[in-house]
């Protein structure tokens, strides 16, 4: 008696035991859903050690988080009328009353420097004392706004467009957790809506703090959707196909139980749930299904051949137990080798997905034949399926091809790898902070008007250590900031830049009596004088604490970037470090280019970086898994190469449609591949059982094991195809390119499955199906057919 015998008899006997402990673990596992939890940062894609990650973590712990911005803009020229230009201002005084606030900058906060010679310092004056009642006076106070405080230009307002932003800065200790959602989903968003509706003006908000909020709720609403679409997919499918309530029912049972397994896996180990980690529940009710169609299809068939129910349960656990869990195990690696990428976010993804995957091939097999054994003996009606003439016509076409159109099938594989290689020289690598996020949100708009408006929304950030305390202030140090800020200010895709520079151009501004011509660097002559100024003038000293730190050796210069793509950013980056090296001599200086924006596109080249050798780690480990099952070599080579082929295809196809690689497109190929492997496996197992029961004849076990298991793999084919489909529709841009591909990837993996890998079999018939090539496997596949009673 085999293992997976004495496995189907342990199952049947013991199934009272086995529901409970099911039911048992289902209990724990949903009661562990509590735990689950949102994600309240943008993913950080390198190692923690990465010299990066490292150097972000310096700038923050000298000028603290710089990721708890928001800011509010208008472009409307009636926001410069008395009534609407205070309802702006109290607007933000409102705001800045909220407790999660730490303070805002608006018009109404101006505070301009002035020179006291009394007391030989700068003091702050209010920009207006009242607020304004007449058109002259809002028009006096926006003349002295544009006119003569360069220093707010780019961070209050706009010169040339007369669009105006305010800044709201959220307490530090708060914006990473929910503290952060509930705000600005409750309060803030109900207070700017009425601002827009009292005044009939349109608010601009942005900032990332917004943008990840927002972005939290989409993941929230979409994967509700995905869950319940691939659930409801996937059961019209079923039921199409084998025209069964009772088999759609317990299909979805299955499927319920693995998707509340999949939410307290998540809860239990307490993981966050980001955009890809909420791809989870529906992904396993994708994957989960085909299990039911090969267990059930199977059953189905034995109960066709001979009647028997007891024997019909045992043969579906004994022949197609071992199989079935092979193909998960290959999926689940698929997914596990992002395990190795030492990205956080994706080892989460891949520990979580090949958990999973494993765990519902275990409901599969246990409840689907338990179920089975409760009910009484499908009847006829419930077994026309099998007989279906459209499909026995497309199986019959397979047959025909493999037949008598191998050259047609070679050739075919020839010019479409050809055709994919020059398609994969087009792809082009991409990756940004807000490239997949859903275009048709209100937030997203906001996003281009700011980036059209002030340069952007994602921080750039520069961090100038002088290596001495209080060298910050040396007048040639200063001057090599103002060089190195010229190029920032020249490169269209930064905005203008804030630093030091700023606030001791205002402060010789402020010295000649605010005239704006004297924005600029002081000179020899008169830097003692406003730096004496200065040093008394405690309300200028804290401006310059957010520019300088406290020792005075470490400076930064912050600008702000637009969307832009990996490729442009390396130009952007090797362009700024090219003017460093010319303008700080790198003995006296450290210079640093650091900011969430650069972490996330360094990130993102990292990532693709690994995820290519986790794909190669994938393709290894299912080599491993054939040479385990088949002990061939010829045989590993046979059955890598149909799944190889749509992965080039895919890549190619990518490259003609002008779909870049980034880390949401190239995770289709680690997920495809191990998905489609599994048709492999069936097929190959089939075949095997067919050599051996028919005396190493290697055309009629092809033809045999193309009839069988050609229905099943069409079938989870088009599950598949659909299941994968559905995330096409959804806003996020990584998510629709991950369903649309993997679906045309798969769909191509089904062709190549079932003709070039039978006409590679037929091909090389003489070298591979004999008994010293293909020896007896470590674990048996598919026992070999006994027609008198179960093996």
């Amino acid at each position: 008696m085999n293992f997976w015998t004495r496995v189907s008899r342990i199952i049947i006997k013991g199934r009272y035991l086995i529901l409970l402990l099911i039911g048992l673990a289902t209990y724990f596992l949903a009661s562990q859903m509590q735990y689950m939890r949102f994600s309240y940062t943008e993913a950080n894609l390198l190692p923690a050690d990465h010299e990066i990650n490292v150097q972000y973590d310096k700038f923050l712990d000298l000028f603290g988080e710089e990721g708890n911005v928001m800011i509010i803009g208008v472009k409307d020229s009636t926001i410069f009328t008395p009534e609407k230009f205070n309802n702006w201002n109290k607007l933000a005084n409102q705001i800045d009353s909220f407790a999660e606030i730490d303070y805002t900058i608006s018009i109404g906060d101006i505070q301009k420097l002035k020179r006291d010679d009394k007391e030989k310092k700068f003091v702050l004056e209010p920009l207006y004392e009242t607020n304004p009642k007449t058109l002259e006076d809002v028009d006096k106070i926006k003349k002295d706004l544009f006119e003569n405080l360069p220093f707010y230009d780019n961070i209050l307002y706009n010169k040339e467009s007369k669009s105006i932003q305010s800044v709201i800065y959220i307490k530090r200790d708060i914006v990473n957790t929910s503290k952060r959602r509930d705000l600005i989903l409750g309060k803030f968003n109900s207070l700017v809506d009425k601002f827009e509706e009292d005044n009939n003006i349109k608010v601009h908000t942005s900032g990332m703090p917004y943008i990840r909020t927002m972005n939290a709720q989409n993941i929230i609403v979409e994967m509700r959707m995905f869950v319940a679409l691939a659930l409801g997919i996937t059961a019209l499918i079923f039921f199409f196909f084998f025209r069964s309530f009772r088999a759609t029912f317990i299909t979805l049972l299955v499927v319920s139980i693995g998707v509340v397994w999949a939410f307290g896996f998540i809860g239990w180990f307490r993981y966050e749930i980001s955009v890809l980690m909420a791809l989870i529940p529906p992904l396993i009710i994708v994957i989960s299904v085909p299990n039911a169609i090969f267990l059930i299809n199977k059953y189905q068939q034995e109960i066709k051949l001979h009647g028997n129910q007891a024997k019909s349960l045992q043969r579906v656990i004994s022949k197609v137990g071992n199989a079935t869990l092979m193909t998960n195990v290959t999926t689940a690696s698929g997914f596990a080798t992002f395990i190795f990428t030492k990205s956080q976010m994706l080892v989460e993804f891949g520990a979580m997905a090949s958990i999973n995957i494993i765990a519902v091939f275990f409901l599969a097999l246990l409840i689907i034949p338990i179920i089975y054994s409760f009910l009484a003996v499908p009847k006829k009606k419930h077994l026309k399926h099998l007989d279906r003439r459209w499909m026995g016509t497309i199986v019959a076409w397979m047959e025909n091809m493999v037949r008598n159109y191998r050259f047609t099938i070679y050739s075919a594989t020839v010019i479409l790898i050809i055709v994919s290689i020059i398609g994969i020289y087009q792809m082009k690598i991409s990756g940004s902070i807000i490239d997949d996020m859903p275009k048709d949100k209100e937030f997203y708009s906001d996003i281009l008007f700011f980036e059209e408006e002030f340069g952007g929304i994602m921080p750039l950030e520069i961090l100038i250590d002088t290596k001495e305390p209080k060298g910050v202030m040396d007048l040639p140090t200063l001057k090599k900031i103002e060089k190195l800020n010229e190029t920032i200010d020249e490169i269209p895709e930064l905005s203008k830049s804030i630093s030091v520079l700023n606030l001791v151009k205002y402060s010789k501004q402020a010295f000649y009596n605010g005239i704006p011509k004297y924005y600029q660097l002081p000179t020899n002559q008169d830097k003692n004088y406003i730096l004496n100024y200065s040093k008394n003038s405690g309300s200028s000293n804290e401006m310059l604490n957010n520019f300088v730190d406290s020792t005075g050796q470490f400076a930064r210069i912050t600008t702000y970037m637009k969307d832009v793509g990996t490729t442009k950013m390396e130009g952007i980056e090797k362009r700024l470090e090219s003017k460093i090296e010319k303008e700080f001599d790198l003995e006296k200086y450290d210079v640093s280019l650091t900011g969430k924006a650069l972490v996330f596109l360094k990130g993102t080249k990292y990532l693709i970086n690994n995820l290519v050798l986790s794909l190669s780690l994938a393709i290894l480990l299912i080599a491993i898994f054939m040479a385990f099952m088949f002990r061939s070599f010829k045989m590993i080579l046979i059955s890598i190469l149909p799944n190889i082929l749509p992965l080039l295809l895919t890549a190619g196809l990518m490259g003609y449609l002008s779909i870049p690689l980034k880390p949401s497109t190239i995770l289709v190929f680690s997920i495809a591949f191990g998905i489609s492997v599994d048709d492999t496996i069936h097929f190959l197992a089939k075949y095997r059982q067919e050599l051996q029961a028919n005396k190493w004849r290697v055309k009629k076990s092809v033809y045999a094991a193309l009839r069988e298991t050609g229905v099943s793999m069409f079938y989870t084919s088009i599950v598949l195809f659909f299941g994968f489909l559905v995330f096409t529709i959804s806003s996020f841009g990584g998510t629709k390119a991950l369903g649309g591909l993997v679906s045309i990837t798969l769909l191509f993996a089904m062709l190549s499955n079932l003709l070039l890998l039978p006409s590679l079999l037929l091909t090389l018939e003489s070298k591979i199906a004999n008994k010293q090539t293909l020896k007896e496997p470590t674990l048996p596949v598919l026992p070999i057919e006994d027609e008198n009673g179960i093996e």
